[in-house]
């Protein structure tokens, strides 16, 4: 993993909504640290700094230091609450890892090599996503930023499924986990209707002209 990211934070001991509102008010944003069988620990983070950390996809899928006045522990971003209408980050919640515990998060997925896949540079097609993200099952130290998939090989009219993604090392999907009937199709590479179209207006132009040619 390439990218660390180190997330200052102080301790904070009034609780409540009102607390969380004048906390807002003044550029702050009221979180919790909890897990690893240790006492939660609500925190206050700044604002602007965090805009800038969540700029980075990787932030949403990484080990992050929260460091709180230099005790410094090791989390993952668990849940986040955003204003349903401004651009502000109500609360974080923050879920402490521990190095010989498997945790569950989700990773976004990169697609790559469509336009090489037989589907698109032959068959006229386009490729469509039905997810941009999955939920692993991993150690910290196997956590992947993402999770590369392949298109290169589809032909039009042909799907992928989770099963068909190549996982890094140590690295499991929850979905498939839970039983083969999970198995979903994340992406295929299909028609354009625009391809459709044509094809449709050609085969009427056809039986015109072989209707045509009869009546001659």
């Amino acid at each position: 993993m390439s990218s660390e990211f180190v997330v200052s934070a102080e301790p904070r001991k009034d609780q409540g909504k009102g607390a969380s509102r004048r906390l807002r008010r003044t550029g702050k944003v009221p979180a919790i640290l909890y897990g690893a069988g240790k006492d939660p620990v609500s925190l206050t983070l700044d604002h602007n700094e965090l805009l800038k950390q969540l700029e980075n996809e990787a932030f949403y899928s990484h080990i992050l230091t929260i460091d709180m006045g230099g005790k410094k522990e090791q989390a993952i971003l668990k849940d986040m609450q955003r204003h349903p209408a401004k651009p502000f980050i109500l609360h974080m919640d923050f879920m402490r890892v521990s190095a010989g515990e498997k945790i569950r998060v989700n990773v976004p997925l990169h697609f790559t090599g469509a336009e090489a896949a037989p589907g698109v540079k032959i068959g006229g097609g386009i490729a469509t996503h039905a997810v941009t993200e999955v939920e692993i099952n991993c150690l910290p130290k196997d956590l992947p930023e993402y999770i590369n998939v392949d298109l290169s090989e589809l032909e039009l009219g042909q799907s992928l499924h989770l099963s068909d993604i190549k996982l890094p090392k140590g690295v499991e999907l929850v979905q498939l986990l839970q039983g083969e009937e999970h198995d979903a199709a994340i992406a295929a590479i299909q028609a354009t209707r625009g391809a459709g179209d044509a094809e449709e207006m050609e085969a009427a132009a056809s039986e015109e002209g072989e209707a045509g040619s009869e009546e001659e």
